[in-house]
């Protein structure tokens, strides 16, 4: 019996023979290598790439130095090659910057193995590579490599199998949209009128001209970009002066405020697609006083609006603004806010088109999950009716205390709080510790929930001002203006909600 016996490319070479033949296959690194720092708005140059040992690659406001130099020359070299390679093809470079954070994952003999490898082989090698447990980003460093030898013609791999890379060689399953599916980073209703309730106090306070923090109203202005425009860190970062457009109408009382910013997570034109959104007018006056400071310091040119150094900067700042307003530990990143708000909009009724647009997704299926996980008509419904058990609130609100009829008759007129909302009258519902002259907020639908109202110890009464307030969400749904993303409507979800644990609360032993 014969053993036949079937030898790889793989083993045909040492380690360091393997490299040593790359690279002398490879043709000399450019002098210099240039790219676009979009964040800062300046091209950066690599100068003499073959003699650095360490280059650094800025991006987002960061920067990530790779020290080639704790390699071997030859992986050295042929990973300055892959690097340049990434650089002509486009990709944006903080692609490049997360690929190359994984680089001390490949190891030497990981790389020789690559470089021995031919097509028929790759297999067996990578399903041995997938064994090592990297991250997703080693192995797409590795695939790099591949185009590398595809580009080179090396071994047997030529642009033909550029395809078979991209769709063959599996990666580490990553659900990213696990948390959408389940519902973890969306923010309840009352959480996001907490978030619009804030925005107006800031606006309350700019128009009494109060002292307030540079810092508190560009916290405001960059939760409001996020929040109404699902906007990523980073196109808050870069928004600069220039394309913060502010003008008066003659009729309007507000001023009229254009933010124009690019898509971003995009290839090459792509990402420089200008996306224009229209600030909500209750909203402007945050960004006509960020404008005005800026005037101010002097400072009209095309830096920063928020004056921040870096995206993840504003991610932070963001993150312990809406933490802190919510009370939670864990929700409340920009990217939740950016999710929030294509739920509410594929709620709302939104279109595949209309979705893409507003989240700047180079195609509509990107954002297909959300309409897999959106409520349906009658769920949004009866959410907004507060008669959804998954969305009625457990938490006990904030008020003063409960007071008797007699208790109210005693007040001043002015602290009895009685008022029209949508053409609705509703009176004796509780009496105001500052008066209702003194509130910047609506009466009625902003006093349940407030720390100064001081409700009726009257079940029926609120039970009336419960059914009243739920005709009205029916004549906002039965016009087509159920907008779910005005701060109306959420307005009036949240009203409901606390309405019902007033209710809950009069219901509760001790008020019987």
């Amino acid at each position: 019996m014969v053993k036949c016996e079937v030898i790889t490319s793989q083993g045909s070479d040492s380690d360091d023979d393997a490299l040593l033949r790359l690279c002398e296959s490879l043709q000399p690194l450019p002098s210099v290598l240039r790219y676009y720092d979009e964040f800062d708005d300046a091209t950066r140059a690599i100068r003499n790439p073959s003699d650095e040992s360490v280059f650094e690659l800025f991006f987002h406001g960061r920067s990530l130095k790779i020290d080639f130099g704790r390699r071997s020359r030859e992986c050295g070299l042929i990973f300055k090659h892959v690097l340049m390679l990434m650089l002509k093809q486009d990709l944006s470079v903080t692609t490049i910057a997360s690929y190359f954070s994984k680089f001390h994952q490949l190891t030497d003999k990981d790389i020789a193995a690559l470089a021995r490898t031919s097509p028929i082989g790759i297999g067996l090698l990578w399903a041995e590579l997938r064994t090592h447990e990297m991250s997703a980003g080693g192995y797409l460093l590795a695939k790099h490599m591949l185009h590398l030898l595809c580009t080179y013609r090396w071994n047997g791999w030529s642009q033909d199998y550029r395809t078979y890379l991209s769709t063959t060689l599996p990666l580490p399953a990553v659900d990213k949209y696990a948390a959408v599916r389940s519902g973890d980073v969306f923010l309840s209703a009352d959480e996001e009128a907490t978030i619009v309730r804030h925005l107006d106090e800031i606006v309350v306070a700019i128009k009494r001209d109060e002292p307030m923090l540079h810092t508190m109203v560009a916290d405001a202005g960059m939760l409001l970009c996020a929040y109404q425009f699902a906007m990523r860190p980073v196109q808050i970062g870069m928004l600069d002066v220039r394309h913060v457009r502010i003008w008066k109408d003659e009729i309007a009382e507000e001023p009229t405020v254009h933010l124009t910013f690019h898509m971003a997570k995009q290839r090459g034109a792509k990402q420089r697609i200008p996306l224009t959104r229209r600030v909500k007018r209750e909203w402007t006056p945050i960004f006509t006083y960020l404008k005005a400071s800026l005037h101010a310091a002097n400072i009209d040119g095309a830096p920063k609006f928020f004056q921040v150094a870096s995206a993840n900067e504003v991610s932070v700042r963001i993150s312990a603004l809406v933490r802190g307003l919510i009370g939670s530990e864990e929700l409340g990143t920009a990217t939740d806010l950016r999710h929030t708000a294509a739920q509410r909009l594929v709620d709302s009724g939104a279109s595949h088109e209309e979705l893409a647009e507003f989240m700047g997704h180079a195609q509509t299926n990107t954002g297909l999950v959300y309409y897999a996980t959106s409520a349906s008509h009658a769920e949004r419904v009866n959410r907004a009716l507060g008669a959804s058990e998954v969305y009625r609130r457990v938490a006990k609100i904030a008020h003063d205390r409960f007071i008797s009829p007699d208790e109210l008759s005693t007040l001043k007129e002015e602290q009895q709080i009685a008022a029209v909302p949508h053409g609705i009258p509703i009176s004796g519902i509780g009496g105001c510790q500052s008066g209702q002259p003194h509130c910047p907020y609506s009466p009625v639908a902003s006093c349940y929930g407030c720390r100064k109202f001081m409700p009726v110890a009257d079940k029926a009464l609120h039970g009336k001002v419960l059914s009243d307030m739920r005709e009205i969400v029916l004549f906002f749904e039965q016009s087509s203006r159920g907008d779910v993303k005005s701060p109306t409507y959420l307005q009036l979800q949240r009203t409901i909600g606390e309405i019902q644990t007033v209710i809950a609360e009069l219901e509760a032993p001790e008020h019987e």
